[in-house]
C-alpha cells in the first residue's frame, strides 16, 4: 500500500533514470554542500516508497543494499566491450575518450554522444534495478556483455553515464553516503543522528529513506551479519598533538599490523568481515570455534594479525593468506593468526555504539579473554603523554606498529574519522594510494604487470582521482603474478598491444618515498620522488585512500 504523502505515479510518468541523472549533474556541478542536500532532497520528497529506496540507495553509490551480498561483477573488460558494441566505436576510438576523462561513465556519455543517435529516455529507475538485477544473475561474461550493450544500445547518454557509474560503485559527484543520510533527515524533518543510526543498524539506506518519511526511525534492531562500518582514528603529528586532544587519562593500545575485522555472532553462527565490507570468514577457519564459544551474541572489532608463540609476525606472512579462496592446512600450520579484540558494538540484544569505551572494553573484558586465538587487546590508561614514547619503543619491540591513543569517552562512530581515536605509527612517510594503470615489466618481470601508476583523491568530499607517482618495485613476483591476472581481468583500456593498460580503480597499496615534488607531469600537480610500495592493502577501500590535502601538509611541513 502506498504511503498517503506520497505520489501515485502512472508507468507514463514513473520516475526515469534521465531525471535521476539530471539532478546528479546538478550535484556535481556545485560544492557547497546545503546546495547538494537540497537537490537529493527536493528530487527524493516527490518519489514513490519504491522509487525512493531505490533513488537513496543509487545516490550513496549502491546498487543493492550494504546487507545484500549480491555483486554484479561487471568490470573495466566487460563494459568497454558492451560500450563497444552498442556505439561502433573500436577499442582503438574509445582508449583516449577513456584516458582523458578518465571515469568509465563520462566516457560511455561521450562515446555515445559520438554516434549522433539521440534516443528518447525510457529507462525508470524501476527498469534499471531489474537490469542490476539481471547483470547479477547473469553467468559468463559474453552473457553479461550482450546484456548490457543492449541496454546502452538504447540509453540516452545521461542513461548511459549514470548506470556506468553505478555499475563502477562509484558516482564521484561529491556525495557521501553522509550527505544523502543529511539529505534525507532535512527533507523528512528527521535529525542527522536517528537518520544515520537507523542506517548503521539497518544496512539500507533505501529502508532508512523509507523510515525517515513514515516517522518510523525508533524501535529499530540491529540486522546482525551484515557489516557496520568501522570507525577510524586520526594519525597524530607528535606527542603535544596528543596532550592537546586527550583528557587527562586516555587508553593506550598497540597498534597492529594486520587487518581490521569486524565478527559477528549469534548462537553460534559466525561471520568475519573485513574493513572493505567483504566476508573473510573463510579464510580463516581456526577463527570459528573460539568466536562462536562466546557466552552470548555479539558484534566485536578487532585486528587479525598472524601470530606464533607469543610473537606478531610481519604483515607480509599474512599477505599470503589474503585472496585465497580456500585455506588449506599447511598454510594455516604456515601462517597461524589471532584475533585481537579492542572493542565491541554489540552484545546480548543491546547496540552499545553510543556508550563510552570505558563502558564497552568493560563489556568486552567479560566476554572475550585475554589469551587464545581470540583474545582482548592490552589497554592501559596513561595520564603521561612523555611516557609515550618508550611506550611506542616497546610497542615496535613487540613487532606492532606503533600505538593507537584513545579517549575513554569516545562513543563508537561508524565510518568517521575523528580526533577521539589517534595512531602514531612508524616515523616514515607513506601515503594510501589507488593504482589507475599498470605496465609491463623488464627483464625477469616482461610477463607481468609490474609498473604501476596511482592517485590520490582530490578530497574527502570528492572522489577525482589524481596520479601523483609511478612505483616499480616493493612486492614478490608471487604477489605480481596474482595482481597481473586481476588488472587483465579488470582493463577498462589498454595500449600498445597490452603493454599498458588503464584498469578499474580498485586496488589500494601502501607507498613510501624520499620526498614530494612540485610536477606538472601529473595531474595532482605533484609527484613522489623515488616512490616504492610497502604493501598491498587489500583491506581497504579506494574511499580510504589520502587525499590532495594530506600530500600538500606534507610539502607545507617540509617533513620529507
Amino acid at each position: 500500500m502506498m504511503s498517503a504523502s506520497t505520489p501515485e505515479n502512472t508507468a507514463a510518468s514513473a520516475p526515469s533514470l534521465q531525471r535521476f541523472a539530471e539532478v546528479a549533474e546538478q550535484v556535481a556541478a556545485t560544492t557547497k554542500k546545503l546546495e547538494k542536500t537540497a537537490l537529493v532532497g527536493a528530487y527524493l520528497r516527490q518519489l514513490t516508497d519504491a522509487d525512493l529506496a531505490r533513488a537513496a540507495r543509487y545516490f550513496a553509490g549502491h546498487v543493492f543494499a550494504q546487507h545484500d551480498a549480491r555483486t554484479t561483477n561487471v568490470g573495466g573488460s566487460i563494459i568497454t566491450n558492451a560500450l563497444s558494441t552498442a556505439t561502433g566505436l573500436s577499442f582503438d576510438e574509445l582508449g583516449p575518450i577513456y584516458v582523458r576523462l578518465g571515469d568509465a561513465g563520462d566516457a560511455a556519455c561521450e562515446a555515445i554522444e559520438a554516434t549522433n543517435l539521440f534516443h528518447q529516455p525510457t529507462i525508470t529507475l524501476a527498469e534499471t534495478e531489474s537490469i542490476i538485477a539481471s547483470l547479477s544473475e547473469t553467468r559468463g561474461t559474453r552473457n553479461k556483455t550482450t546484456l548490457l550493450a543492449e541496454v546502452l544500445g538504447r540509453a540516452t547518454p545521461l542513461e548511459a553515464k549514470y548506470l556506468i557509474k553505478l555499475l563502477a560503485g562509484d558516482l564521484r559527484i561529491g556525495l557521501r553516503e553522509g550527505l544523502v543520510e543529511d539529505a534525507i533527515a532535512r527533507t523528512f524533518e528527521r535529525t542527522l543522528a536517528s537518520v544515520a543510526r537507523v542506517n548503521m543498524l539497518l544496512g539500507d539506506l533505501g529502508e532508512t529513506a523509507l523510515r525517515a518519511r513514515d516517522n518510523r526511525l525508533h524501535d529499530v534492531n540491529l540486522r546482525l551479519f551484515h557489516p557496520l562500518k568501522f570507525m577510524l582514528a586520526t594519525p597524530a603529528a607528535d606527542l603535544s598533538d596528543i596532550a592537546r586532544t586527550m583528557p587527562d587519562e586516555f587508553f593506550v593500545e598497540d597498534k597492529f599490523d594486520g587487518i581490521r575485522a569486524q565478527a559477528h555472532v549469534s548462537h553460534g553462527q559466525v561471520a568475519i568481515y573485513s574493513r572493505t565490507m567483504d566476508e573473510i570468514t573463510h579464510r580463516f577457519p581456526e577463527l570459528i570455534e573460539p568466536l562462536s564459544n562466546l557466552q552470548t551474541d555479539a558484534v566485536i572489532d578487532g585486528e587479525i594479525v598472524p601470530a606464533r608463540d607469543g610473537r606478531i609476525l610481519p604483515f607480509s606472512e599474512l599477505q599470503k593468506r589474503l585472496g585465497r579462496k580456500t585455506i588449506g592446512t599447511e598454510l594455516l600450520r604456515e601462517v597461524p593468526v589471532i584475533l585481537v579484540a579492542y572493542d565491541i558494538l554489540y552484545a546480548a540484544g543491546r547496540v552499545l555504539t553510543e556508550e563510552p569505551l570505558s563502558q564497552r572494553r568493560k563489556r568486552l573484558e567479560e566476554l572475550v579473554p585475554a589469551t587464545g586465538t581470540v583474545r582482548i587487546s592490552s589497554a592501559t590508561r596513561f595520564t603521561e603523554v612523555a611516557l609515550l614514547d618508550q611506550e611506542f619503543a616497546d610497542a615496535r619491540e613487540r613487532g606492532n606498529e606503533g600505538l593507537m591513543i584513545k579517549s575513554p569517552a569516545s562513543l563508537y562512530k561508524p565510518g568517521k574519522r575523528g580526533r577521539e581515536w589517534l595512531k602514531v605509527k612508524r616515523a616514515i612517510a607513506t601515503l594510501d594510494v589507488v593504482v589507475t594503470a599498470v605496465e609491463v615489466g623488464h627483464g625477469k618481470r616482461r610477463e607481468l604487470l609490474s609498473d604501476y601508476t596511482f592517485a590520490v583523491r582530490r578530497s574527502a568530499e570528492n572522489g577525482e582521482l589524481l596520479n601523483i607517482g609511478k612505483a616499480y618495485s616493493g612486492l614478490t613476483d608471487a604477489e605480481l603474478a596474482e595482481m597481473t591476472e586481476w588488472f587483465r581481468r579488470n582493463t577498462m583500456q589498454e595500449f600498445a598491444h597490452g603493454r599498458v593498460r588503464i584498469v578499474r580503480p580498485q586496488v589500494v597499496i601502501e607507498v613510501t618515498f624520499d620526498r614530494v615534488q612540485e610536477s606538472k607531469r601529473h595531474k595532482s600537480g605533484y609527484a613522489l620522488r623515488f616512490p616504492r610500495i610497502l604493501r598491498l592493502r587489500p583491506d581497504k577501500n579506494p574511499e580510504e585512500i589520502d587525499t590532495l590535502d594530506t600530500v600538500e601538509k606534507l610539502v607545507a611541513a617540509n617533513s620529507i
